[in-house]
């Protein structure tokens, strides 16, 4: 059965937040040349690659590539550039403003002590090769921008989604998806869990972040002041024993109001 289709222009606005979508004033950029390290690697790579733009932003030396060169460049960074960490790597959705997704590496040397953020963009549907062979990090991270983004990779060993299920609709940081999940994303976990038999009993998830009552001890706890559920909350402060009362016999009941924190080690 195909859902019913309700316009997404927009949708993340509609919520009552304003404040997430101010603009930040653009951070500074600067010349390449004006650190002796970035330029050799900015001009290493344009002997080899078409190199769009290329600037240093907060210390950090950002490079624009194509896209179809995404493997290459990684590798001529690992091997001859020294930069042999790829420590986070997703996507930018500007499919709104230009149809378009912008792919970023962030990249790491150790010897050189430099960190530079390889960029590109990508149409919605356009596939981008994997750079698993290269860095293994890349693995999950690709995975992740699949699953989040909808970013379709092509040579990934396990290309399946990370986070949501195999059966979840749509991708949950796009900015058309809502910031609250659909009708389905209420209903999911009830679903599945129990039935969709339950939901008159049970309800549906209130998948709203702001809205945290700390007075409901139905679905929230306070550390350190846990009550009964459904209990009125309290402000007196409980202590949880290390072993239950039915534990091993021959090890010692410990109390955490009994620990103590050493300033240091003996």
């Amino acid at each position: 059965m195909m859902r019913v289709y309700q316009d997404k222009t927009n949708v993340q606005r509609k919520p009552y937040y304003s404040d997430r979508f101010w603009v930040a004033p653009q951070i500074a950029k600067f010349d390449v040349e004006t650190d002796e390290v970035f330029a050799a690697d900015v001009a290493l790579l344009k002997e080899k690659f078409e190199i769009i733009e290329a600037y240093i932003q907060k210390d950090q030396l950002v490079v624009y590539i194509k896209p179809q060169d995404n493997v290459e460049v990684l590798q001529c960074l690992k091997e001859e550039l020294s930069y042999n960490f790829l420590s986070e790597h997703s996507a930018i959705d500007w499919l709104a403003k230009s149809g378009q997704f912008e792919i970023f590496y962030q990249m790491l040397s150790t010897c050189k002590r430099k960190r530079m953020r390889v960029k590109c963009f990508i149409q919605e549907k356009e596939v981008l090769k994997s750079v698993t062979s290269i860095y293994k990090s890349a693995d999950w991270a690709e995975r992740e921008m699949y699953d989040m983004f909808g970013v379709i990779i092509s040579g990934h060993h396990y290309m399946k989604r990370l986070l949501m299920p195999d059966d979840w609709y749509d991708y949950p940081l796009r900015k058309t998806y809502p910031l609250q999940g659909d009708e389905a994303a209420q209903w999911y976990e009830i679903d599945k869990i129990f039935g969709k038999e339950y939901r008159d009993i049970i309800g549906p998830e209130d998948r709203d972040s702001a809205r945290v009552d700390v007075d409901d001890t139905y679905k929230f706890s306070r550390i350190h002041h846990e009550v009964a559920f459904g209990e009125k909350p309290s402000s007196e402060k409980t202590f949880t024993d290390y072993q239950e009362d039915s534990g091993v016999f021959i090890v010692k009941k410990l109390k955490k109001e009994d620990a103590k924190i050493l300033k240091e080690r003996p």
